[in-house]
Protein backbone atom coordinates (compact mmCIF):
# COMPACT_ATOMS: atom_id res chain seq x y z
CA UNK A 1 0.00 0.00 0.00
CA UNK A 2 1.35 3.42 -1.00
CA UNK A 3 2.35 5.85 1.72
CA UNK A 4 0.14 8.84 2.31
CA UNK A 5 1.40 12.17 1.04
CA UNK A 6 3.27 14.57 3.29
CA UNK A 7 3.93 18.18 2.36
CA UNK A 8 6.79 20.43 3.44
CA UNK A 9 7.63 24.08 2.87
CA UNK A 10 11.22 25.32 2.88
CA UNK A 11 11.44 28.81 4.41
CA UNK A 12 14.11 30.98 2.81
CA UNK A 13 13.60 34.53 4.09
CA UNK A 14 14.94 35.91 7.38
CA UNK A 15 12.34 37.81 9.37
CA UNK A 16 11.52 39.21 12.79
CA UNK A 17 10.18 36.96 15.50
CA UNK A 18 6.64 38.21 14.99
CA UNK A 19 6.83 37.74 11.21
CA UNK A 20 8.33 34.25 11.60
CA UNK A 21 5.55 33.22 13.98
CA UNK A 22 2.91 34.56 11.59
CA UNK A 23 4.17 32.71 8.52
CA UNK A 24 4.72 29.44 10.40
CA UNK A 25 1.16 29.55 11.71
CA UNK A 26 -0.10 30.40 8.25
CA UNK A 27 1.74 27.41 6.77
CA UNK A 28 0.09 25.22 9.38
CA UNK A 29 -3.38 26.50 8.44
CA UNK A 30 -2.59 25.83 4.76
CA UNK A 31 -2.03 22.17 5.58
CA UNK A 32 1.75 21.81 5.48
CA UNK A 33 3.07 18.87 7.51
CA UNK A 34 6.70 19.93 7.86
CA UNK A 35 8.24 23.40 8.27
CA UNK A 36 11.78 23.38 6.92
CA UNK A 37 14.84 25.62 6.97
CA UNK A 38 17.89 25.29 4.66
CA UNK A 39 21.54 25.86 5.58
CA UNK A 40 22.87 28.63 3.35
CA UNK A 41 24.77 31.72 4.39
CA UNK A 42 22.55 34.80 4.35
CA UNK A 43 19.43 32.75 5.09
CA UNK A 44 17.90 31.95 8.49
CA UNK A 45 20.03 29.98 10.96
CA UNK A 46 18.45 26.52 11.06
CA UNK A 47 18.16 25.45 14.69
CA UNK A 48 16.85 28.62 16.38
CA UNK A 49 14.43 29.05 13.48
CA UNK A 50 13.08 25.52 13.97
CA UNK A 51 12.62 25.98 17.71
CA UNK A 52 10.67 29.18 17.00
CA UNK A 53 8.60 27.39 14.34
CA UNK A 54 7.67 24.61 16.75
CA UNK A 55 6.75 27.09 19.47
CA UNK A 56 4.50 28.98 17.03
CA UNK A 57 2.60 25.88 15.84
CA UNK A 58 0.99 22.71 17.18
CA UNK A 59 0.83 20.10 14.42
CA UNK A 60 3.70 20.35 11.89
CA UNK A 61 7.04 18.69 12.30
CA UNK A 62 10.14 20.81 11.73
CA UNK A 63 13.33 20.01 9.86
CA UNK A 64 16.55 21.06 8.18
CA UNK A 65 16.50 20.91 4.40
CA UNK A 66 19.39 20.32 4.37
CA UNK A 67 22.39 21.01 6.61
CA UNK A 68 25.74 21.36 4.89
CA UNK A 69 27.80 18.71 6.69
CA UNK A 70 30.97 20.78 6.17
CA UNK A 71 29.58 23.54 8.40
CA UNK A 72 29.20 21.24 11.42
CA UNK A 73 31.53 19.41 13.76
CA UNK A 74 29.66 16.13 14.38
CA UNK A 75 30.06 16.24 18.17
CA UNK A 76 28.72 19.78 18.36
CA UNK A 77 26.02 18.96 15.84
CA UNK A 78 24.83 16.08 18.01
CA UNK A 79 24.36 18.56 20.86
CA UNK A 80 22.38 20.92 18.61
CA UNK A 81 20.20 18.11 17.27
CA UNK A 82 19.40 16.62 20.66
CA UNK A 83 18.64 20.01 22.21
CA UNK A 84 16.45 21.09 19.31
CA UNK A 85 14.59 17.78 19.38
CA UNK A 86 13.90 18.28 23.09
CA UNK A 87 12.79 21.90 22.67
CA UNK A 88 10.47 21.03 19.78
CA UNK A 89 8.80 18.19 21.65
CA UNK A 90 10.27 15.45 19.48
CA UNK A 91 9.13 17.04 16.21
CA UNK A 92 12.56 17.38 14.57
CA UNK A 93 13.60 15.78 11.28
CA UNK A 94 17.28 16.13 10.45
CA UNK A 95 18.22 16.69 6.82
CA UNK A 96 21.88 16.44 5.81
CA UNK A 97 23.77 16.97 2.56
CA UNK A 98 27.33 17.26 1.31
CA UNK A 99 27.20 20.96 0.34
CA UNK A 100 27.61 22.23 -3.20
CA UNK A 101 28.10 26.04 -3.25
CA UNK A 102 31.84 26.73 -3.44
CA UNK A 103 31.45 30.42 -2.53
CA UNK A 104 29.89 29.52 0.81
CA UNK A 105 32.80 27.23 1.69
CA UNK A 106 35.24 30.01 0.81
CA UNK A 107 33.30 32.61 2.79
CA UNK A 108 33.28 30.32 5.82
CA UNK A 109 37.01 29.58 5.45
CA UNK A 110 36.42 25.91 4.69
CA UNK A 111 38.08 23.74 2.07
CA UNK A 112 35.64 22.95 -0.74
CA UNK A 113 37.39 19.79 -1.86
CA UNK A 114 36.38 17.28 -4.47
CA UNK A 115 32.97 15.58 -4.66
CA UNK A 116 34.64 12.57 -3.05
CA UNK A 117 35.97 14.73 -0.19
CA UNK A 118 32.52 16.16 0.48
CA UNK A 119 30.88 12.73 0.34
CA UNK A 120 33.52 11.41 2.77
CA UNK A 121 32.74 14.24 5.19
CA UNK A 122 29.01 13.61 4.98
CA UNK A 123 29.47 9.88 5.59
CA UNK A 124 31.65 10.51 8.64
CA UNK A 125 29.07 12.97 9.99
CA UNK A 126 26.19 10.52 9.56
CA UNK A 127 28.08 7.67 11.19
CA UNK A 128 29.20 9.82 14.11
CA UNK A 129 25.71 11.19 14.69
CA UNK A 130 24.30 7.67 14.70
CA UNK A 131 26.94 6.62 17.20
CA UNK A 132 26.51 9.60 19.53
CA UNK A 133 22.74 9.96 19.51
CA UNK A 134 22.07 6.24 19.92
CA UNK A 135 24.34 6.13 22.98
CA UNK A 136 22.16 6.04 26.11
CA UNK A 137 24.89 7.94 27.94
CA UNK A 138 24.90 10.89 25.50
CA UNK A 139 23.85 14.18 27.02
CA UNK A 140 21.70 15.90 26.08
CA UNK A 141 19.53 13.02 24.88
CA UNK A 142 17.18 13.53 21.95
CA UNK A 143 13.45 13.21 22.59
CA UNK A 144 13.13 10.70 19.72
CA UNK A 145 15.03 7.47 20.13
CA UNK A 146 17.49 6.43 18.98
CA UNK A 147 17.63 9.74 17.09
CA UNK A 148 15.35 12.03 15.09
CA UNK A 149 14.41 10.79 11.59
CA UNK A 150 17.26 11.38 9.14
CA UNK A 151 16.81 12.76 5.62
CA UNK A 152 19.73 12.48 3.22
CA UNK A 153 19.73 14.27 -0.11
CA UNK A 154 21.88 13.37 -3.05
CA UNK A 155 22.14 12.42 -6.68
CA UNK A 156 25.23 10.27 -7.13
CA UNK A 157 25.40 6.55 -6.47
CA UNK A 158 27.57 6.90 -3.39
CA UNK A 159 25.21 9.31 -1.64
CA UNK A 160 22.17 7.27 -2.62
CA UNK A 161 23.82 4.17 -1.18
CA UNK A 162 24.62 6.06 2.03
CA UNK A 163 20.99 7.19 2.22
CA UNK A 164 19.70 3.68 1.64
CA UNK A 165 21.84 2.41 4.51
CA UNK A 166 21.16 5.14 7.08
CA UNK A 167 18.26 7.43 6.15
CA UNK A 168 14.59 7.37 7.04
CA UNK A 169 13.95 9.72 4.09
CA UNK A 170 15.78 9.88 0.75
CA UNK A 171 15.50 13.27 -0.96
CA UNK A 172 15.83 13.96 -4.69
CA UNK A 173 16.46 17.51 -5.90
CA UNK A 174 15.94 16.49 -9.51
CA UNK A 175 18.99 18.47 -10.55
CA UNK A 176 22.72 18.23 -10.96
CA UNK A 177 25.49 20.85 -10.93
CA UNK A 178 25.53 22.82 -14.16
CA UNK A 179 28.60 21.91 -16.24
CA UNK A 180 31.54 24.20 -15.52
CA UNK A 181 29.72 26.01 -12.68
CA UNK A 182 30.90 26.14 -9.05
CA UNK A 183 28.43 28.73 -7.75
CA UNK A 184 25.71 26.23 -6.93
CA UNK A 185 23.94 26.59 -10.28
CA UNK A 186 21.92 23.49 -11.10
CA UNK A 187 20.33 22.11 -14.23
CA UNK A 188 17.18 20.02 -14.23
CA UNK A 189 17.37 16.30 -14.78
CA UNK A 190 14.98 14.96 -17.40
CA UNK A 191 12.24 12.53 -16.36
CA UNK A 192 14.20 9.45 -17.47
CA UNK A 193 17.34 10.56 -15.62
CA UNK A 194 15.39 11.29 -12.45
CA UNK A 195 13.55 7.97 -12.69
CA UNK A 196 16.95 6.28 -12.98
CA UNK A 197 18.11 7.97 -9.75
CA UNK A 198 14.98 6.79 -7.95
CA UNK A 199 15.41 3.26 -9.33
CA UNK A 200 19.04 3.25 -8.19
CA UNK A 201 18.01 4.33 -4.68
CA UNK A 202 15.39 1.58 -4.61
CA UNK A 203 17.97 -0.98 -5.69
CA UNK A 204 20.20 0.05 -2.79
CA UNK A 205 17.33 0.01 -0.27
CA UNK A 206 16.45 -3.51 -1.39
CA UNK A 207 20.06 -4.51 -0.84
CA UNK A 208 20.02 -3.15 2.73
CA UNK A 209 16.46 -4.19 3.52
CA UNK A 210 15.33 -0.63 4.28
CA UNK A 211 12.18 1.20 3.24
CA UNK A 212 12.74 4.97 3.47
CA UNK A 213 10.21 7.60 2.55
CA UNK A 214 11.02 9.26 -0.81
CA UNK A 215 11.07 13.05 -1.02
CA UNK A 216 11.18 15.34 -4.03
CA UNK A 217 11.91 19.07 -4.07
CA UNK A 218 9.49 20.79 -6.44
CA UNK A 219 11.39 23.60 -8.14
CA UNK A 220 8.42 25.46 -9.61
CA UNK A 221 4.64 25.49 -9.10
CA UNK A 222 2.84 27.11 -12.04
CA UNK A 223 -0.96 27.43 -11.80
CA UNK A 224 -2.28 27.66 -15.37
CA UNK A 225 -4.95 26.37 -17.71
CA UNK A 226 -2.35 26.16 -20.51
CA UNK A 227 0.15 23.51 -19.49
CA UNK A 228 1.86 23.31 -22.89
CA UNK A 229 2.33 27.07 -23.11
CA UNK A 230 3.73 27.26 -19.59
CA UNK A 231 6.16 24.43 -20.34
CA UNK A 232 7.49 26.28 -23.38
CA UNK A 233 8.09 29.36 -21.25
CA UNK A 234 9.96 27.29 -18.65
CA UNK A 235 12.27 25.56 -21.10
CA UNK A 236 15.14 27.93 -20.25
CA UNK A 237 15.28 26.26 -16.80
CA UNK A 238 16.01 22.93 -18.46
CA UNK A 239 17.54 23.62 -21.88
CA UNK A 240 18.34 19.93 -22.37
CA UNK A 241 14.75 18.93 -21.61
CA UNK A 242 11.90 19.27 -24.12
CA UNK A 243 8.63 21.01 -23.19
CA UNK A 244 6.90 17.63 -23.32
CA UNK A 245 9.44 16.21 -20.85
CA UNK A 246 9.02 19.23 -18.57
CA UNK A 247 5.34 18.33 -18.24
CA UNK A 248 6.35 14.89 -16.96
CA UNK A 249 8.89 16.06 -14.38
CA UNK A 250 8.17 15.51 -10.68
CA UNK A 251 10.21 18.64 -9.96
CA UNK A 252 7.80 20.92 -11.86
CA UNK A 253 4.08 21.19 -11.17
CA UNK A 254 2.20 22.85 -14.01
CA UNK A 255 -1.54 23.15 -14.60
CA UNK A 256 -4.81 23.50 -12.79
CA UNK A 257 -5.16 22.31 -9.20
CA UNK A 258 -6.65 19.01 -10.36
CA UNK A 259 -3.93 18.54 -12.98
CA UNK A 260 -1.17 19.17 -10.44
CA UNK A 261 -2.81 16.78 -7.98
CA UNK A 262 -2.96 14.22 -10.78
CA UNK A 263 0.75 14.70 -11.46
CA UNK A 264 1.56 13.95 -7.84
CA UNK A 265 -0.63 10.85 -7.77
CA UNK A 266 1.02 9.60 -10.95
CA UNK A 267 4.52 10.18 -9.58
CA UNK A 268 3.60 8.41 -6.37
CA UNK A 269 2.35 5.40 -8.34
CA UNK A 270 5.28 5.31 -10.76
CA UNK A 271 8.19 6.40 -8.55
CA UNK A 272 6.99 6.18 -4.95
CA UNK A 273 7.45 9.92 -4.29
CA UNK A 274 5.18 10.76 -1.36
CA UNK A 275 6.92 13.53 0.60
CA UNK A 276 6.63 16.72 -1.45
CA UNK A 277 8.60 19.87 -0.59
CA UNK A 278 8.05 23.31 -2.10
CA UNK A 279 9.85 26.61 -1.61
CA UNK A 280 8.42 29.45 0.46
CA UNK A 281 7.62 31.74 -2.53
CA UNK A 282 5.09 29.20 -3.90
CA UNK A 283 3.59 28.20 -0.55
CA UNK A 284 0.27 29.86 -1.39
CA UNK A 285 0.12 28.53 -4.96
CA UNK A 286 0.63 24.95 -3.79
CA UNK A 287 -1.84 25.05 -0.89
CA UNK A 288 -4.94 24.33 -3.05
CA UNK A 289 -3.21 21.18 -4.34
CA UNK A 290 -2.75 19.98 -0.75
CA UNK A 291 -6.44 20.67 -0.11
CA UNK A 292 -7.46 18.78 -3.26
CA UNK A 293 -5.40 15.71 -2.37
CA UNK A 294 -6.63 15.65 1.19
CA UNK A 295 -10.24 16.04 0.02
CA UNK A 296 -10.03 13.17 -2.45
CA UNK A 297 -7.92 10.80 -0.36
CA UNK A 298 -9.54 11.36 3.02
Amino acid sequence: MARRFRFGVNFLSPSSGAEWTKKCRHAETLGYDVLLVPDHLGWPAPFPSLVAAAQATERPRVGTFVLNAAFWNPVLLAREVATTDQLTGGRLELGLGAGYVRAEFEQAGLEYGSPRDRADRLERTVEELDRLLSDEAHEPASAQRPRPPLLLGGNGNRLLRLAARHADIVAFTGGEPAPGKTDGSMRLLGPEALADRVATARRFTAEYGTDPELNVLVQRVVPTSDRAGAARELQSHGPDVTPEQLLDLPTLLIGTVKEMAGQLRRHREQLGLTYITVMEPVMEDFAPVIEELRRTEG
